[in-house]
């Protein structure tokens, strides 16, 4: 049994979907990050960076994992699935995910927060986000040229990236001229499985309090 601490955000969710994909039992705390419960001494045990998502593997000593990519390594490796054994297909979708983990989620998530959160309105810091997001997004666009996925098998690449991506209107950003980004986000969407982990726990959009909550947290 793996107990999953989260959140509705992409990072929380790519580890909802892994798990949905893998059929690995979990449970679900979801963490109320408004309220700072990541920041309770409780749960710095579990994560010294007071962030989601976590994990806690009770078949295996009770073991922590933290950081979203090294989660998802850990539950690759543990069960053998999402990530090819042979040495070149593996250090492809690795290098993939360090794209995601590098470059869109923290490009889109600044993106997110000067457009959506920030208390002020810098409209060259929001152009200098979304600009460089585009730029990740084109580089996804030219590697699904001709492919189904990032590195021809659906990967734990896949997942990443997708769970950030799937939301790119949040972050203001125009997608229509990158068609094979757009038919791989719909390909993946229509997995089962990715259907029912992006609704563990569900996210809001539209969530005016919790737009204002964010705020509140940027200007402590």
């Amino acid at each position: 049994m793996i107990t999953l601490y989260t959140a509705p955000t992409p990072n929380g969710h790519k580890i909802s979907v892994m798990l949905e994909e893998i059929g690995l039992p979990y449970e679900v705390r979801v963490l109320d990050l408004r309220a700072g419960e990541q920041k309770q001494d409780w749960y710095l045990k579990i994560n010294p960076n007071g962030r989601i998502p976590a994990i806690v593997d009770h078949d295996n000593d009770d073991f922590n994992v933290f950081e979203s990519g090294a989660i998802m390594l850990y539950l690759a490796e543990k069960t053998g699935k999402l990530l090819p054994k042979e040495e070149k297909a593996r250090s492809r979708v690795i290098q993939w995910l360090m794209f995601q983990m590098a470059g869109v989620g923290p490009m889109q998530g600044q993106a997110h927060v000067f457009t959506r959160y920030f208390p002020e309105t810098i409209p060259s810091v929001i152009a200098r986000y979304q600009n460089e997001t585009k730029r990740l997004y084109t580089v996804l666009d030219r590697q699904l040229e001709g492919r189904e996925y990032l590195v021809d098998e659906y990967s734990i690449a896949d997942i990443a990236n997708w769970c950030w991506v799937r939301i790119h209107e949040w972050a203001g950003i125009d997608i229509d001229d990158l068609p094979h980004l757009k038919a791989w986000i719909d390909r993946i969407a229509a997995r089962p499985a990715a259907a029912r982990g992006v609704q563990i726990p569900p996210r809001d959009l539209d969530d005016e309090s919790a737009i204002e909550a964010a705020r509140k947290l940027l200007q402590r």
